[in-house]
């Protein structure tokens, strides 16, 4: 694809810019920043409709609001799960009456979702999920158990993944249904506590009896082809901004590798093996921008979101190691000296390095990756599964 930047696109700029240095928050709730966006018409920007009260944009201009967000250091965003994944969904394969009713909300910034796919005995293999839902009368009632769910705690809807026809295996029989989470002793959050003392993740359990969906997207037993659509959105504008990120945490990394001048301070910045891990970090991240340009907009390529999901996973999993490198033996000292009445604490590198361990894995790990590149793109025999 040929990348390139107009007038036009300067103009965008330049609105975003002054936008956000005028709306930023550099604290509050993330609620009201989501609620701040949508005032602003800036949720929804890539939908290619502008019925809901969202902006229009095109490709290019998608990509200078992602790199102006993360320039401008806004807030981490907590409905990028909606906005980004669930509302194109439904612009593809959703009715009149379910964008009506959805679409509008999450533009406005009002309700966030999350999402229900991966499950305690199945993980990256999203045909062995188990999750049941049966057929009463206008709705549907789920039992089963979701896990790794981010924001589940938060959200007000999830979109899951669910096997609608009895006895069906693997891919088939399977539907894609909208869940409302306020169903108080019918839908359990549980967080999940983490390495870094956090608890983004979540399993959610269904309770069979009463807990109830009304809302099914693309028809029954078709729950496959809509999940595979929307896997697809989930390496896209995004990964620039994403790539901006990690511009700014490979610099903390290699001012801390100079800081280590200092005796004592943490590794030698002048060992040569070092520096080329630096150098190689710096490198990679390059390749990874223009990869992500090359492939912006294009269809087809059954192989494109694996390949960026394995170059940004390893990436940035290196990246936390790296951090840990140039820390020397301070990277096993807290930030505070030890207190009982004083909550974990890690410091921003401490953090990165435990998180990241993590990103070779959650969102399709490696390997299953690697099997759809070596299926679909290299023509290789099919892996063995067992039934």
């Amino acid at each position: 694809m040929d990348f390139s930047f107009g007038p036009a696109d300067s103009a965008f700029r330049e609105g975003a810019r002054a936008w956000l240095a005028q709306h930023t928050p550099r604290g509050g709730q993330p609620g009201y920043w989501e609620r701040e966006l949508g005032r602003g018409g800036w949720i929804g920007i890539g939908w290619g409709e502008t019925a809901y009260g969202n902006r229009s944009a095109g490709l290019t201009q998608q990509v200078v609001w992602a790199e102006e967000y993360a320039r401008a250091k806004a807030p981490p965003r907590t409905g990028h799960i909606g906005e980004n994944l669930l509302a194109p969904t439904l612009l593809a394969h959703g009715t009149p009456a379910q964008k009506a009713r959805f679409l509008p909300p999450i533009a406005r910034g009002e309700e966030l979702w999350c999402q229900g796919y991966s499950e305690p005995g199945a993980g990256s293999d999203l045909a062995g999920i188990r999750t049941v839902a049966r057929r009463d009368g206008d709705t549907y009632r789920i039992t089963g158990q979701k896990i790794w769910t981010s924001l589940a705690h938060e959200a007000q809807w999830c979109f899951v993944l669910a096997r609608t026809e009895e006895g069906s295996r693997r891919h088939h029989g399977l539907s894609f249904l909208l869940v409302p989470m306020d169903q108080p002793g019918r839908i359990e959050v549980r967080p999940i506590r983490q390495m870094t003392g956090t608890s983004e993740f979540n399993e959610v359990f269904f309770d069979g009896a009463e807990a109830r969906a009304e809302h099914l997207v693309g028809g029954e037993g078709n729950g496959w082809q809509v999940a595979m659509s929307l896997l697809a959105l989930e390496r896209g504008v995004s990964t620039l901004a994403q790539q901006i990120g990690f511009a700014a945490e490979l610099e903390r990394v290699v001012a801390q590798a100079v800081s280590g001048r200092a005796p004592g301070a943490g590794a030698d910045p002048l060992d040569p093996v070092l520096r080329a891990r630096l150098v190689a970090q710096w490198a990679e991240l390059k390749v990874m921008r223009w990869n992500a340009l090359r492939t912006l907009g294009g269809s087809g390529d059954a192989g494109a979101p694996s390949v960026a999901k394995l170059l940004w996973g390893g990436w940035h999993r290196r990246l936390g190691e790296l951090a840990m490198a140039v820390r020397g033996t301070a990277a096993a000292v807290g930030p505070y000296d030890w207190d009982e009445s004083r909550p974990y604490e890690l410091d921003p590198l401490q953090h990165l390095f435990l998180f990241t361990r993590a990103d070779t894995i959650y969102g399709g790990s490696d390997e299953i990756q690697r099997t759809i590149i070596a299926e679909r793109v290299l023509g290789l025999p099919r892996e063995v599964r067992v039934p």
